[in-house]
């Protein structure tokens, strides 16, 4: 039997955001991987709800996915304190880790930014929500290095909520000094946070990873990476 995917994301007020979650489920589906979605905040199901779900339903193993671009406080605190609240055994519940950093979401950051309309010679800024967890900043700025790498040009890190600097600040700047910029979207779905990157000033702002196939493919990954431990305990 498929092992299942726990796909958990942090929740949002906002239905289009939800609706990128689902649809991010639907396509692991249609890959042929059971998949059921929770939420560590905002929106429920819980993830108590979820395992509690998985176990009415004869599963007592699964494979936690954390639709996370970063691992911050949500997913190395909350969502394991969440698990052990709902007597999830670390053996069978296999907690993968973030989506994020990774090359392939990079090169999905890259592709919504060249559909945006980038062109060659454009500053670029890599937008990303924020976190007052240094170690979640320090894999945004990995991201950026592997955005730089695949465009060929330096890419800057700016953050629409919690950091500096702003990616309003940093734009301000780029353009003031009269070049044209860029921004790629380091959010998995729309919401308040892409709202403000729209209001940035930018020339260009790149939609958000959303349901590509390169994100896809990164789902898998940490899915399948796990995979074997679940059927294996």
């Amino acid at each position: 039997m498929t092992v299942p995917m726990l796909l958990v994301a942090h929740g949002s007020r906002s239905d289009a955001a939800d609706a990128v979650i689902r649809a991010l489920a639907g396509a692991v589906a249609d890959r042929g991987v059971p998949v059921q979605v929770c939420y560590v905040d905002v929106r429920g199901p819980s993830v108590a709800e979820a395992v509690t779900a998985l176990r009415d339903a004869g599963q007592d193993g699964t494979v936690v996915v954390p639709a996370f671009l970063a691992a911050g406080y949500h997913v190395r605190t909350d969502l394991p304190a969440q698990l052990a609240a709902a007597g999830a055994d670390p053996a069978r519940f296999r907690t993968t880790s973030a989506m994020g950093p990774d090359r392939l979401l990079a090169r999905a950051a890259l592709d919504r930014l060249r559909t945006a309309g980038y062109a060659d010679g454009d500053a670029v800024v890599l937008a990303a929500a924020g976190s007052s967890d240094p170690s979640a900043v320090a894999e945004v700025r990995r991201a950026a290095g592997m955005l730089s790498t695949l465009a060929g040009r330096r890419v800057r890190v700016g953050f629409a909520a919690t950091g500096t600097p702003s990616v309003s600040a940093l734009v301000e700047g780029l353009r003031g000094a009269g070049e044209r910029v860029a921004v790629a979207s380091w959010l998995l779905a729309p919401g308040v946070f892409q709202d403000r990157l729209r209001g940035s000033g930018a020339d260009v702002v790149a939609e958000p990873l959303g349901v590509h196939d390169d994100v896809l493919a990164a789902l898998l990954d940490r899915y399948t990476a796990e995979a074997s431990s679940v059927r294996a305990a």
